[in-house]
């Protein structure tokens, strides 16, 4: 994951910024031979809108099996500048639900599924990836299935203008789900990282073999990210032009806050880690280059977007059998000339940005990656935060005043949660700003407001999230050391 961290002004506390120093987490016991990606199927939120590009762009060649061809790195930047934020009226949320998946309801870990048990529960909504003869339907409320590498089952949403019609559908297709893989021996795991079992890949197909070996020269957290970690990702409209540039600002700055208040994983592969949210840890550290906040928010976001992607090295090369992994060559690079072969096309600069793993990255729409999964019904809340604060710009506004002195604590965040004091007093401001928002929201419903108002009052202020609760059956995970002071944490 990526994500953008504003500068800190003078006077805050000294910012965490990953791209400088990457968390240090315990090295995961893996087994597996190869590693996941995130899956990057989610429906864009909103109708495709025009927008116009970031630079002029040269005309390039053509190139029948992969389209257009890509000869400079102008040309490629100038693509993605065109095309990562859809311009319009910020109406659709969507959201993706990922579980990992146990073999008990009511305790962690047993023996992975296995693919034969995955088609077998998932039935017509088998992913053809997991299944090239299934006709891979949604469910009945439109939701569509995929399977992460480790085996995590994902549900992605389509895009819906109302808060309660989202919820409903989600929550609908959520039963019909969990009931056929119940009925196969399968259970969602509660965590939003496996609690006792090593990583192991469960999808042999050739993107997860490049992974495995690229993230493998970078350490040991790669496989464990892919295959042991489960998140919300929560897709929003980027909104009218003239706001694209606070909308991105204001989501990255958000994100500190919502990491804290959300962590659920203080335990993976067995060890208490000393983190609430090991899964963010973890991203953060298994390839920065791919992971970490941006250093600045200022400029315009399409250009500063555009020329990362076009910058970050390459993680395959597709191609028969087992694919490319070339080392230290960007995407630039290889549209200079800088590998043998022809040169790469819109298609390959396409697939090159699903290898990037922001906090929030554009598709078009935004899309927030930094939620840890949640427990049961709950993945409904930072779904309602992010929509409610997002609804207007006087609320975004708002929220931005409040996370300002957070806005780079992303490694505390992920360590400490709330045990931050300056997180948490982020958190008891921001919460009932959202509360309020959510309930003047159309659309809402009564139930989440009040469980929203509910959270808020008990659990944030009381400086909590729900990695701070153990689990039947997990490994014990030590007191966090509660700060003394205001500043910065390790």
């Amino acid at each position: 994951m990526t994500a953008d961290g504003g500068i800190a002004p003078a006077g805050h506390a000294p910012a965490e910024v990953p791209h400088a120093s990457t968390p240090h987490i315990p090295t995961p016991n893996t087994s597996a031979s190869d590693t996941s990606a995130p899956d990057t199927s989610a429906p864009n939120p909103s109708p495709p809108l025009v927008s116009q590009p970031g630079a002029p762009q040269p005309t390039p060649a053509r190139r029948a099996e992969g389209g257009t061809e890509l000869r400079s790195r102008e040309a490629a930047e100038a693509y993605i500048a065109s095309v990562c934020f859809k311009h319009g009226p910020p109406r659709y949320v969507g959201v993706e639900l990922e579980w990992l998946l146990r073999s008990a309801p009511d305790r962690p870990g047993g023996p992975a599924a296995d693919l034969p048990a995955l088609v077998r529960a998932l039935g017509p909504h088998a992913p053809t990836g997991l299944d090239p003869s299934s006709p891979a339907l949604p469910l009945p409320s439109g939701s569509l299935v995929t399977v992460e590498p480790g085996g995590q089952v994902e549900l992605a949403s389509p895009p819906i203008a109302d808060l309660g019609e989202l919820v409903a559908a989600v929550e609908s297709d959520t039963a019909v789900l969990h009931s056929r893989l119940a009925a196969a021996g399968l259970f969602p795991e509660p965590r939003a990282a496996d609690p006792v079992r090593p990583a192991h890949r469960v999808l042999r197909l050739p993107r997860y073999s490049a992974m495995e070996r690229c993230l493998d020269r970078v350490g040991p957290h790669g496989r464990s990210g892919m295959c042991s970690t489960s998140a919300v990702q929560v897709a929003l409209d980027a909104g009218e032009r003239a706001g694209i540039a606070d909308r991105w600002a204001g989501l990255h700055e958000l994100g500190p806050v919502l990491v804290a208040a959300f962590a659920n994983s203080p335990v993976m592969h067995g060890r208490a880690t000393g983190w609430k949210s090991t899964r963010l840890a973890t991203w953060l550290a298994l390839d920065p280059v791919r992971t970490a906040p941006p250093t600045s928010l200022a400029g315009d976001p399409a250009q500063a977007w555009a020329e990362r992607v076009v910058g970050t090295p390459l993680l395959c090369i597709r191609g028969e059998g087992e694919w490319r992994t070339p080392e230290h060559v960007t995407f630039a690079d290889w549209a200079e000339g800088g590998l043998p072969g022809p040169p790469p096309t819109v298609d390959d600069l396409e697939y090159h940005v699903s290898t990037l793993f922001p906090p929030v990255r554009p598709r078009g729409f935004l899309e927030v990656r930094y939620v840890d999964g949640q427990q049961g019904a709950d993945w409904q809340l930072p779904v309602a935060v992010l929509a409610a604060l997002s609804a207007s710009p006087s609320a975004l506004d708002r929220a931005r005043e409040i996370c300002e002195p957070t806005r780079d604590r992303w490694t505390s965040a992920a360590r400490h949660a709330l045990a931050d004091p300056v997180l948490a007093r982020a958190a008891r401001e921001l919460f009932p700003l959202a509360s309020a928002e959510l309930a003047g929201l159309p659309g809402a419903p009564p139930a989440l407001v009040a469980r929203l108002a509910e959270i808020t009052e008990g659990r944030v202020a009381a400086g909590r999230c729900p990695a701070d609760d153990p689990l039947p059956g997990e490994p014990g995970v030590p007191a966090a050391p509660i700060p003394t002071t205001e500043g910065a944490l390790p």
